[in-house]
């Protein structure tokens, strides 16, 4: 009958196994898959021996006579979740050299990806010491019987991966519930782990390839938007991309590589970036708020002779491109070649792309080390430093943000965080790969239309940063982020003034993240499963740490992190000869501490602590408790701390501040009154007219300490 079952799972899904022979392990095992549809036992039943008994729920198999015959035979092992003794009866079982099935979410998953895990799995583990087998399936999700409201279809392909057999932590001189709960959380990390490598593995290789094939998919569905009211499907986009390829392929200098974008968030910006990747180019996303200097020392470092934009952009960002041309860089308008784009074209391309879904990707040899993008850093503490970011770098960040959210398919994505950001390119490229409708907002500073924008769109996830996020709170209404599942806040610190602020006015909440330009950009992320409010999340699946100890600070050290979503290199011949001394290893800069689970904590730049009497003092700690501290002044009021040399103490503090009223014992009041020591008081007070920001919306310091001597 397994044979039977197992070859029409073949016929119709294409079902196979991986890994299978590690179910030959003795027991006491217990074997623990994802579960995402009806017949999850039956894909995971045919790979096991007739020994292997699933834990199954006695008081479902009362729904109905064919619930009973499923639930209740020599194959299973029935009991009553709402008994305080069904654990201890499948310990016994365990320890007797039984071996289980058990889904451990309790119940089949409502979005399609993992769900919370019952800590009587812990419990299992800590008592019987018995080993555990992880399994993913892969594909289950997209069959017709699920309780998700996401895409389905009749006969999708699944495939079930078994992972090595694995040893549980032994948690020593912890009481059961501590140890259970340290259980339950190893577990959950091992099977978001083994998610995302297998996606890795399994999945398309290039940026390019996984959003055409998911566009295959949903061919007819709205995928992207701006406020000019354009509205893409992902035929229209791919259609759009192959029209722009051709064009590139006339225009673009064949022995030039990288090919430079300076473009808005709009719909074409995307298709852009599709069509260089059709024509094996590397598009080097250009800063516009650095300046037009910065920018051309951004086009010399990266080699860059050519530049896509728009002329209706140019006109209004008031550009100049004297000293671009001056460089001898040329620019291609999208107007001009859009017009060079006949109805005849556009209809044979129509037709073509209703024959050959994949024409998109025919001539195109990319792989996955090659490189994707070129990002430019900030420049926050010098000139910026051309990125090579990967085909693996991106889908890799992507995909460990996928395997530790409940992203589903009617998710609506809205993104006012300039592409030329690693964050707001995640923002971008991630609803592209997963499927999702994408909203591309040109401006992060427009406070007051932003959330009417996320408003009419109705998105349920927003990507911002802490200053536009109190930008958006003073201006908007209460009402205007209901539809809001995720606000995800990165590139600079989280204040608790903010997410108190967005929690109490809103009722969101804001989940913290943490990363750099050269990690595609995710390094750790607070999830709505597992957060922790004041750290920068837990770790992403894959990644490394480790710290490197700094004279003065006891408490933290310097954080190096390595894993799949950490650049090639730098275009900068210095500063690439550092990186790759370190083998694989970015050094962050920045100082932190990490806890046993895995969240970081920011305790802030080792370029933004003061040795004051011989002790180091965080800058960055220091104004985040003097953020949100003045409500009486307005949200407005911001107070930027830097440093200068000090004859009797080697630094002092000094507090610049947009604010003419705010006075230095205001400053010190509230500092004392959140448990500062006298080294963290400010010993003047700057005011400036306004204080000046990065496009990401970061103060910048190296800025403010220029203007500093002026003030």
């Amino acid at each position: 009958m397994k044979k039977i079952a197992r070859f029409l799972l073949r016929l119709f899904f294409g079902f196979r196994a991986f890994n299978e022979e590690v179910l030959n392990t003795p027991g006491p095992i217990l074997l623990i898959p994802n579960h995402v549809s009806w017949l999850d036992w039956l894909f995971v039943g045919v790979c096991l021996d007739d020994d292997w008994r699933f834990v199954t729920s006695s008081a479902t198999a009362e729904t109905s006579w064919l619930h009973r015959k499923i639930m209740v035979n020599r194959r299973t092992y029935p009991i009553d979740p709402l008994s305080p003794y069904a654990a201890k009866h499948m310990a016994e079982f365990l320890k007797k050299g039984g071996r289980l099935v058990l889904f451990a979410e309790g119940r089949i998953s409502l979005t399609g990806a993992l769900m919370k895990l019952f800590e009587g799995t812990g419990f299992l583990l800590h008592k019987t010491e018995a080993r555990v087998i992880i399994a993913y399936l892969r594909g289950a999700k997209r069959i017709r019987w699920v309780r998700h409201k996401g895409r389905t279809q009749w006969f999708p392909r699944v495939d079930v991966h078994f992972s090595p057999v694995l040893t549980p932590p032994r948690p020593d001189h912890e009481g059961v519930a501590e140890a259970r709960k340290k259980m339950t959380n190893w577990l959950r990390d091992r099977l978001v782990r083994q998610q995302f490598e297998i996606e890795m593995k399994y999945g398309p290789e290039t940026v390019l390839t996984a959003i055409v094939q998911m566009i295959r998919k949903i061919p007819q569905k709205t995928i992207l938007a701006d406020p000019t009211g354009q509205k893409l499907t992902g035929s229209r986009l791919l259609i759009g991309a192959d029209l722009l390829a051709r064009c590139f392929r006339k225009i673009l200098s064949p022995g030039t590589e990288r090919i430079g974008v300076l473009l808005p968030n709009i719909t074409a910006t995307p298709i852009v970036l599709l069509a260089l990747w059709a024509g094996n180019k590397v598009p080097a996303l250009f800063n516009y708020s650095s300046g037009v200097p910065t920018m051309v020392t951004c086009a010399q470092v990266a080699g860059i002779r050519q530049i896509i934009t728009s002329r209706r952009f140019l006109d209004r960002a008031n550009l100049d491109l004297g000293p671009f041309i001056a460089a001898g860089i040329e620019f291609i308008f999208l107007e001009d070649e859009r017009r060079h784009i006949s109805a005849t074209q556009k209809m044979l391309a129509l037709i073509q792309q209703k024959i050959h879904p994949r024409r998109l990707l025919s001539g195109c040899s990319l792989t996955s080390d090659r490189t994707a993008v070129v990002l430019f850093t900030s420049g926050s503490e010098g000139m910026p430093k051309g990125v090579n970011l990967t085909h693996k770098n991106l889908l890799a960040n992507i995909r460990q943000l996928l395997a530790i959210t409940d992203i589903e398919d009617h998710d609506r994505v809205f993104n006012a965080l300039p592409l030329f950001h690693s964050f707001g390119l995640m923002g971008a490229l991630m609803p592209l790969v997963r499927g999702l409708f994408v909203y591309l907002y040109p401006s992060p500073l427009h406070y007051r239309l932003v959330p009417v924008a996320l408003y009419d769109a109705a998105c349920t996830i927003f990507l911002s940063t802490n200053t536009f996020l109190n930008g958006y709170a003073r201006r908007a209404h209460p009402y205007d982020f209901c539809s809001l599942r995720y606000l995800i806040a990165g590139a600079e610190k989280l204040q608790q003034a903010t997410a108190d602020t967005w929690s109490r006015r809103f009722g969101v909440r804001v989940l913290e993240a943490y990363g750099a330009t050269e990690c595609s950009p995710g390094i750790s992320v607070n999830s709505p499963l597992n957060p922790c409010f004041g750290s920068a999340g837990q770790l992403l699946p894959g990644m490394e740490y480790k710290l490197v100890a700094v004279e003065g600070i006891d408490n933290g050290g310097r954080l190096f992190v390595r894993g799949p979503n950490v650049m090639a290199g730098y275009l900068n011949p210095d500063a690439d000869a550092r990186f790759k001394a370190l083998n694989g290893w970015y050094d962050t800069g920045d100082i932190a501490r990490v806890d046993e689970d895995g969240f970081v904590y920011i305790l802030g730049r080792l370029k933004r602590f003061a040795k004051v009497s011989g002790e180091m003092v965080s800058l960055t700690a220091v104004e985040d408790a003097l953020a949100g501290a003045f409500p009486h002044y307005g949200l407005r009021c911001q107070v930027a701390v830097l440093s200068r040399a000090d004859e009797e103490k080697g630094e002092a503090l000094i507090a610049v501040t947009n604010e003419p009223a705010l006075q230095l014992d205001e400053i010190r009041t509230v500092l004392r009154s959140k448990g500062l020591t006298n080294l963290c008081l400010p010993h003047e007070v700057k005011v400036v007219r306004e204080i000046p920001k990065l496009g990401t919306g970061k103060v910048n310091h190296r800025e403010l300490e220029r203007l500093l001597p002026a003030i």
